[in-house]
């Protein structure tokens, strides 16, 4: 069955970095677009970033683009979130996604920013 495992989360001052890591299993994993969402206490989920099946294509939210980036080890069937210039804003939990017949979603990871 298709499994998403989040991981990399964590309390990071304003300006400070985190990684995020997605492990996917139960699927061909470089067949699939992978997604990023986040969502923030009170708010409803919200696209973060996407990456296209081979890696050559990737997608932001404006709110993220230039701070965010998102990559993927197609051999180890996992995707990145390398986060950057982190603010207070970004704080809420993050979710990997893919679509496959229907949506999978992980437990996702709580990232904090804070000073």
């Amino acid at each position: 069955q298709v499994q998403l495992v989040e991981s990399g989360g964590g309390l990071v001052q304003p300006g400070g970095s985190l990684r995020l890591s997605c492990s996917a299993s139960g699927f061909i994993f470089n067949n699939v677009i992978m997604y990023w969402y986040r969502q923030a206490p009170g708010k409803e989920r919200e696209f973060v970033a996407d990456i296209s099946p081979n890696g050559e294509l990737t997608d932001y939210d404006e709110a993220v683009k230039g701070r965010f980036t998102i990559s993927r080890d197609n051999y180890k069937d996992t995707v990145y979130l390398q986060m950057n210039k982190l603010e207070p804003e970004d704080t809420a939990v993050y979710y990997c996604k893919v679509v496959r017949f229907r949506e999978y979603w992980g437990q996702g990871t709580q990232v904090t920013v804070s000073p």
